[in-house]
Formats: structure tokens, sequence, C-alpha cells
């Protein structure tokens, strides 16, 4: 392995090391994780995937904002969360096999550490240490994200704008 291969793995181990997503997990298994991310650049306003797509990838943002929104008829976009550094989405996907619940657009210039349903899938299979630890990151997660949209939704509905 090349001294630059490894100075790569070991920035992006640091860079997962500071993504709420992965705190808890251990020097070794974020090496693991960071061998097979790969690193994305998308411009203001690019769509990185859209609701229906295949859920073939996780996203942690390294740089910028990420939009998650879905078009409402008669309304236009709303949107659902906008996503900042050290944020992960696109994992729902990775664990439900199921297309995508909704768009992310950049919301501005980001770069984003990628990570394939494929290598997901393959190191967990391998890693069942790992497998533990991140599912229980993702258990942890949903909650959170579940329990802001009760908070959403009992605000719209006590406000009259969601009947």
């Amino acid at each position: 392995m090349s001294a630059q291969a490894t100075t790569t793995v070991t920035e992006r181990e640091d860079q997962l090391a500071r993504v709420p997503f992965f705190d808890g997990l251990t020097r070794e298994s974020l090496s693991l994780i960071a061998q097979v991310t790969k690193e994305e650049a998308h411009g203001l306003g690019t769509k990185i995937f859209q609701y229906g797509d295949p859920g073939d990838k996780l996203f942690i943002i390294l740089e910028g904002k990420v939009r998650i929104s879905r078009e409402v008829s008669g309304m236009g976009e709303e949107a659902l969360a906008v996503l900042g550094p050290g944020e992960v989405f696109g994992e729902m996907s990775l664990l439900d096999d199921s297309p995508r619940s909704a768009d992310a657009r950049a919301h501005e210039r980001c770069r984003l550490l990628v990570i394939t349903k494929d290598a997901f899938d393959d190191l967990l299979f391998m890693h069942k240490d790992l497998a533990y630890e991140v599912l229980w990151s993702c258990v942890r997660m949903l909650s959170t994200r579940l329990r802001e949209m009760n908070d959403k939704l009992a605000f719209l509905s006590t406000s009259n704008k969601f009947e």
C-alpha cells in the first residue's frame, strides 16, 4: 500500500470519527469502513438521487448541505430536512432494499463520502461485530428522526396546517 493510500484511509478514518452516526466505533471499525468509501462532489442544485431510484448508496456529508425533500401534489416541493456536515442520508434504502423515499439535492456545494450497498453488505457480512455496532447506530439515528417527524406533525396539526 502506498503512503498516499495510507494517508487517504487515515484521513477518511478521521472524517468518519467526527460523524455522530459512527460514535462509539473502534478505530479498527472506522478503518474497515474508510477502506470502502469513495468521495463525490456536487454543485449547488445537483440532484444526488430522486424518489423511486434504487437505494444503492449511503452518503456522509463532509462539507456543504443537502436538502431532502418530496414533491407534494398541488403544493410543490416539501423540504423534509436540510442536512449538514457529519450527517448521514440514504441509509434507509440500504437497510430495507426499497427504492428511495425522497429526493436529495445539493442545497449548497458539497463533498460527500459514499459507501455502496454492495460494499456495505459485504463489510457487515464479514465483520459481525461491526455489523452490530453500525446497526445500533442506525437504530438510534432513525429513532431520533422519527421523534423529530412526530414533533413536526404535532406542530402542523395544532397550527391547522395538517388535516
